[in-house]
């Protein structure tokens, strides 16, 4: 999904409470990551093709979440986002090691006890239900579209087969380390869930860490990676004052990790060149009543950043950062 726009909150860390208490959690990070950096740079990572924020999108953020508005198209600065110009059923893609719909979990390992839920963003058939994914939903601050289709990249590979197939990846590695996995779809129903339900799903698992996985959809030269952050909610339904401290510390592992794994840059074009982006307008963390992230892998509609995107190499090198994180997190 992109997330230029009147919809993003762009980070400010000197005027956030968490300020202090967040330096410390990534000082711990900081060396691990700089040295991923530094390899990334080593090998070319400078040529990343432009810099700069994509698109401005007209419209804003209702504040209101007392009735839902009328219907009308999804947009793409929603928890999700749509394909432009591409078909969803084309695929170039290198397929995951498994695409069995459960696996069951690891009976010992250093995360025997502990849940967490996988949200692969999008399902690959939204695109048949138009009508259902359009409609809004409450998200605490406002109400938004149930989900949208997604981005793909400009052969048509659709982001939902992407966020699906490092879902499973992901699954495989967590369970191996003991703990119980849960995903809130794995192709196994015809749309959605919607935003509130994807949240809903890891409330009533009491995870111990959520992670919500999309590529991004913004403009040529746009690249890197970026986790999202909840910020401070607290009106309806939506209350993450007890989220944010662990979300952030959670995030802050998992792009450290990735850095690592990936040797993949943060973004470019949000974050500040941190990695690190907190927002307070999308359902899924909104809603979260668990430490709950959001990571953007890297643009979809990037020739540079597709190419990895669409690398089996590269999408286990993405799962193993993010499984890294979540037992760094996990562990303490």
């Amino acid at each position: 999904m992109s997330y230029t726009g009147p919809d993003f909150d762009p980070p400010q860390p000197r005027r956030s409470p968490l300020r202090r208490p967040l330096t410390v959690a990534i000082a711990a990070l900081v060396p691990g990551a700089l040295l991923g950096w530094g390899v990334y740079a080593a090998v070319g990572g400078s040529d990343d093709g432009g810099s700069g924020g994509g698109a401005d999108r007209a419209g804003s953020v209702s504040t209101s979440s007392s009735a839902p508005p009328s219907s009308g198209p999804a947009s793409p600065t929603d928890d999700a986002k749509r394909p432009t110009g591409t078909s969803p059923s084309a695929t170039t893609a290198e397929p995951s090691p498994s695409n069995s719909k459960s696996a069951p979990a690891a009976a010992s390992g250093p995360l025997k006890g502990k849940v967490v839920v996988i949200d692969p963003g999008h399902n690959p058939g939204n695109f048949q239900h138009a009508s259902e994914i359009n409609r809004k939903v409450n998200v605490g601050t406002h109400w938004k579209e149930c989900d949208t289709t997604g981005t793909a990249t400009n052969a048509g590979w659709p982001e939902a087969k992407f966020t699906l197939d490092v879902a499973h990846r992901l699954r495989t590695l967590l369970e191996e380390q003991g703990a119980t996995v849960k995903l809130t779809q794995d192709d196994d129903r015809s749309y959605g869930p919607c935003v509130d339900e994807r949240a809903r799903i890891g409330n009533e698992a009491e995870a111990d860490a959520a992670i919500s996985i999309h590529a991004d959809g913004s403009g040529t030269g746009n690249r890197g990676f970026h986790v999202i952050l909840p910020g401070s909610v607290r009106d309806g339904e939506a209350d993450t004052r007890a989220i944010v401290g662990p979300s952030a510390e959670l995030g802050q592992r998992i792009a450290g990790n990735f850095v690592r794994a990936t040797g993949s840059a943060p973004s470019n074009y949000v974050g500040g060149g941190t990695g690190l982006v907190t927002r307070t307008d999308l359902g899924g963390l909104n809603l979260s009543t668990v430490p709950k992230v959001f990571i953007e892998c890297g643009n979809m509609r990037d020739s540079k950043d597709a190419a990895l995107l669409t690398s089996g190499t590269w999408r286990q090198k993405a799962a193993q950062g993010m499984s890294e994180g979540i037992v760094s997190f996990l562990r303490g």
